[in-house]
Order: structure tokens, then sequence, then C-alpha cells
């Protein structure tokens, strides 16, 4: 039996009403004028601030979402990691405007790095560049448009609030994790890393970078970085993902008669992805944290892993799913030894909307993805009847 068809293990922590809850919510996930039409609704609903968040909070939200605060992941973070899979604890707030809001999201990483600090199931923090400094922002450096004094005084206190975060990583010796967000905002973000990475990545990888490998530039990027760092003598910490934007580029692209960044295909994806994780495993100083719901992949990986000798529990080899995504990858990957996390975002539900929005919107362009979840839950609803 291959390694991930194994639904005893993939559902052990789901009871019988929370697998009909997946199975409810992944047939509606497999629709895509559904999608479109809950998505408009939910809009419309929490705009026009009607009493909706009790219903998405009991249906969506409780299934791709650990909670509204940490306090409230607690429990399926210490029920995973009985299990032998890791949490990320992602705060999924994004796209904000002030000041204000960038600092709250600022001293919410930094309390979650102490909160991992004390919590072994959390090896990881993440935030999104969006949560930290303002998108147009991002968007006239990438632009590389001139600054007025006011965007430079803004950029600085943008790249104070990452220096902040860094040094505390550095000081309780937690790890990192910097989302990808839109290709026209990227390149700003990703210099401000790749500085961050000289800095704080001297003696191991605790930056990390995110690559979304549905970007057919990105390869290029990551053999580039890696020269950068021989130069420089630092270790490279790289999130590996396929992507989570790729209506809105294409899109966008089209609009603005542009070349699309998107790779042709879903296939030259994959090779993309799987050259990105082949080239990380073959260099030395570089950890990988690979993002992925694709067992091809994972398979590739483990192989990899063997052949150049890495152990499991190697710090420098990571898998990832999303919380209420890819169970049957999560937990037979941990059952087998391998450092596993899951991401679980949290926060008000309101302000969770938009990722929440996205992770529907990639299983439904992701046809194949769906269908398997769909199987799997099948497969397993039968063998609880069989029991």
């Amino acid at each position: 039996m291959k390694l991930f068809n194994n639904t005893k293990i993939a559902f052990s922590l789901k009871s019988d009403s929370e697998l009909e809850r997946a199975f409810f919510l992944f047939k509606l996930i497999q629709s895509q004028p559904m999608v479109k039409i809950g998505t408009a609704v939910t809009n419309f609903a929490l705009k026009a601030h009607l009493p909706v968040e009790g219903l998405i909070r009991s249906t969506v939200f409780d299934h791709f979402c650990g909670g509204i605060t940490e306090e409230d992941c607690i429990l399926n973070i210490e029920n995973m990691h009985n299990n032998g899979v890791y949490s990320v604890l992602d705060y999924s707030v994004e796209g904000k405007e002030t000041e204000e809001q960038f600092d709250i999201v600022k001293a919410k990483t930094l309390k979650n790095i102490e909160f991992a600090k004390k919590k072994d199931a959390i090896p990881f923090v993440v935030f999104k560049p969006t949560g930290v400094g303002r998108f147009s922002l991002y968007q006239k450096i990438t632009e590389k448009k001139p600054l007025s004094n006011e965007e430079k005084t803004e950029w600085v206190a943008v790249m104070n609030r990452y220096y902040e975060i860094c040094d505390k990583a550095l000081k309780y010796d937690v790890p990192i994790l910097i989302d990808a967000e839109e290709s026209w905002m990227q390149d700003a973000a990703d210099v401000l890393v790749e500085n961050l990475m000289e800095k704080y990545n001297v003696d191991k990888a605790i930056v990390f970078n995110t690559l979304q490998m549905y970007r057919h530039d990105r390869l290029e990027y990551l053999k580039s970085l890696h020269q950068k760092a021989l130069k420089g003598n630092y270790h490279i910490g790289l999130k590996i993902v396929r992507g989570a934007y790729m209506e809105k580029e294409r899109q966008r692209a089209r609009e603005n008669k542009y070349p699309s960044p998107i790779c042709k295909d879903k296939i030259a994806t994959d090779i993309n992805f799987n050259a990105a994780i082949k080239f990380m495993m073959e260099h030395n100083k570089m950890a990988l944290f690979a993002g992925s719901h694709n067992e091809e992949s994972s398979y590739l990986l483990l192989g990899l892993a063997k052949k150049h000798k890495i152990s499991p529990s190697d710090q420098r080899l990571w898998f990832g799913q999303l919380y209420g995504m890819s169970d049957h990858i999560s937990f037979n990957l941990a059952k087998e030894g391998y450092n596993t996390a899951k991401y679980v975002p949290f926060g008000p539900v309101r302000d969770v909307m938009p990722y929440l929005i996205r992770r529907a919107e990639e299983n439904t362009s992701v046809a194949g993805q769906t269908n398997r979840e769909l199987n799997l839950i099948k497969e397993e609803r039968v063998r609880r009847k069989l029991e």
C-alpha cells in the first residue's frame, strides 16, 4: 500500500461529524459556480454586517482555521502534535492600510515568537509582507518608481518591523517564514528578505523567504540567490510552494497587456516545483520547507532525502500542508518520523475571509486535488462502517 493511502492514520483526529463536514465542504468546493456564488454572497453579507459570522465559523472557518486567537488553536495544535504533526501559527490578516494596523500585526508576530518558544509543537512563526506594510508601497518600489519623502519614511518603518521581528526570531531561535504575495509587489519584499538572510542566517537558516513556483522565473531566481549566498557566506531558508494567486496574476497580465508571469500549465508548474526542491537538496547550506499538497512531489522529496542521506528529523527539511487539507500526506509523513507541519491560520472571521476565499478558489482550480480529498473521505467512511 502506498504511504499516503492510509486513511485510518490520515483522519485519526476527525470525529464522524467532522469527517461529514469535510465531505460536505469539499463537495461544495468541487463546483466552480458554487464557489463564485458563495464568495459573492459571503462578501456581501459581511459588508452589510448581516449576522453570518456564526454560520461561517461553524462550517468553512472551523475546517480551515485553528480559531480566532492563539489560545483557540491550542487544543488542535496539541492534538496534532500528539500524532507527530507540528503547527505553524499563521495570523492570516493581510492587505491592511494603516501604520496602526501594521504595528498590531508586528506585535502579534512578536507574541507568536514567544508563544512558539514555549511550545515544542510550534517550530516556525510566519507573517505576510502586506501584514506589516502597504501593498501599493511594495508595488511602487518593485516598479522602481521614485518615493516621496513621506513614502521613504514609511518604508523605513516597514523595514524596521521586519528587523524587529527577525531580531526576536534569532534571539529566541524560532525560524520565521515570510510569505510571498502578488508578483507586482514581490521584488521589493525579496530584496528586503535577502538582506535579512545575509544578516540573520550566518549559522543556520532563521529567515525563510517563499518562492511561488507557478512563476516561471522563480527557478532562475533561486539559482541567483544561491550565488549571492555563496559570496555572502550565509544560509538560505526557503519555503517552496506552487502558489495561491494564479487567477489574479493571469487576469492582471491580460488587462495590462504584459506576458503572464505564470507557467503555461500545471505540468510546467509541477516541473518547476520539482526542479526547485531538487536544486535545494543538492546544495549545502540550504533549509527547505516544502509546502505541497502534491503526492508525487512529496514522494520525490522523500526519495531525494534518502539519496542525500538527510534523516527524517533533520531540521533543514520540513514538509508542510495547510490545516484542513491533505491530512493523508501530513499524518502519514509524521507517522514515518518526517518533520511535518500544518499551517494553522487564525484571526477574526471577517479578517480571515480573503484567506478562506483563496483556499476555496485554489481547490476549485486544482480539480484533481478536491477529487482526491473526497475519495479518501469516502474510503474512510466505508472503513469506519466496517470496523
